[in-house]
């Protein structure tokens, strides 16, 4: 499979195949609006604005899998991420990302391997290919050289 296979749930609802992306690379996140690693939102949407003209697509998947840092319901997450970090990059509905009930993309981005935590990066490559994965505390900012080589 590729993740263009796979499609996540807009905050608004809607069906969004990865499909769309194809030709585009993508950086894939984890996120959660109560954790330590909550403020890489502000460095994720700089990445989504320096980057989106030349093919950059930054998602953010909410999760609540890890000591329920992301209690909120959809609306609440969305509402938080815009008007605490001005967030424009896409975001789906909150999903799981490990266990037997992880989102299949997660299922395949991670090769059975669960996420240690919030704020996980997987950095794809225009073709649809996992380029690099990324723990949390490898910052939005120190993810400029790899974005830029795939570019």
């Amino acid at each position: 499979m590729s993740v263009y296979d796979h499609s996540y749930t807009s905050m608004e609802g809607k069906t969004i195949p990865l499909s769309a992306y194809k030709g585009k690379v993508l950086l894939i996140v984890n996120t959660a609006s109560k954790c330590g690693f909550t403020p890489q939102y502000a460095g994720l949407e700089q990445l989504w604005k320096t980057y989106e003209e030349r093919g950059l697509v930054v998602i953010g998947f909410p999760c609540n899998q890890f000591l329920h840092q992301d209690p909120g319901d959809n609306s609440q997450i969305q509402e938080f991420c815009t008007v605490r970090y001005g967030v424009t990059f896409p975001l789906s509905q909150k999903i799981e990302v490990k266990g037997a009930n992880a989102h299949p993309l997660f299922k395949e981005l991670t090769g059975g391997k669960n996420i240690k935590w919030n704020f996980a990066k997987f950095l794809i490559d225009r073709s649809g290919n996992l380029s690099e994965r990324f723990g949390s505390t490898k910052t939005p900012e120190q993810l400029v050289s790899y974005i830029e080589k795939l570019l």
